[in-house]
């Protein structure tokens, strides 16, 4: 199954690389420089941290699972102008309306089929997500099931930027998930609101309960100022839970 052979590794914030059968992709790349300012005429985001790798040391990337195009820590310049650099991009259709080119699409529920290297079929299905509150959603955002084509046990699923809601129970009642890449940080942005953007600790710790027979790889946690509960705090949030044993850090 998928979440027996995937390497995850962490590059920053959303951000990370994926290597599985052959095949090399990245989540949400976002790779400017620390403090850096992105002023959109109504709020202010402030990057706090490099990337661990940049861009150009990466090597060879088959694709990018973008969870949104429309939000600079989830997809900064230097992100953006990396995209051309694989050979797809897959996001949100209102993101692949903007970004053209090489982006394409994904709807809830909809599959791609990928070969990979090894003579297999790597399915990519998109999943559903609010980001924010019921009357807040900061969206469209999509998050991404990862499975083997005649292999549904043990799928990988990265969240994108969502909070906890039934969209993704949703995700546990139609697949067999042994991997939940969590996207966390509990994301405020003052002038837009005081509701949180993404999951909090207390909601990635619903999620773990959740999804019980998975392990919990958590992402978009740190490097931006608008991330307000970090690793430390998750690491204790667990422990408190009794599920640091279900709690994974990519590399």
């Amino acid at each position: 199954m998928i979440a027996d052979e995937i390497i995850i590794k962490y590059i920053g914030g959303a951000t990370a690389l994926f290597e599985v059968a052959g095949l090399r992709f990245l989540t949400d790349p976002a790779f400017d420089p620390k403090d850096t300012t992105y002023d959109t005429g109504f709020y202010v985001l402030h990057k706090l941290s490099n990337p661990a790798i940049n861009a150009g040391s990466l090597g060879k990337i088959d694709f990018v699972l973008l969870s949104h195009d429309h939000h600079f820590d989830n997809l900064d310049h230097a992100g953006r102008q990396f995209l051309s650099a694989v050979d797809k991009v897959y996001t949100t259709p209102p993101g692949a309306e903007r970004l053209g080119g090489n982006a394409i699409g994904i709807k809830n529920w909809e599959t791609i089929e990928v070969p990979t290297r090894d003579n297999r079929i790597l399915q990519i299905t998109g999943t559903p997500c609010r980001h924010g509150p019921v009357n807040g959603d900061r969206g469209p955002v999509t998050g991404f099931v990862l499975n083997f084509k005649d292999d549904t046990d043990g799928a990988v699923y990265i969240t994108g930027d969502t909070v906890w809601y039934e969209g993704v129970k949703e995700v546990g009642e139609r697949f067999d998930i042994k991997t939940v890449v969590l996207f966390m940080g509990a994301a405020v942005v003052k002038n837009v609101g005081a509701a949180h953007l993404t999951m909090t600790i207390d909601e990635a710790i619903t999620a773990a309960k959740y999804f019980a027979k998975a392990k919990i790889v958590p992402l978009h946690f740190e490097g931006w100022e608008h991330f307000t509960e970090s690793k430390n705090e998750i690491e204790k949030g667990f422990a408190n839970a009794g599920l640091s044993n279900r709690l994974m850090w990519a590399e």
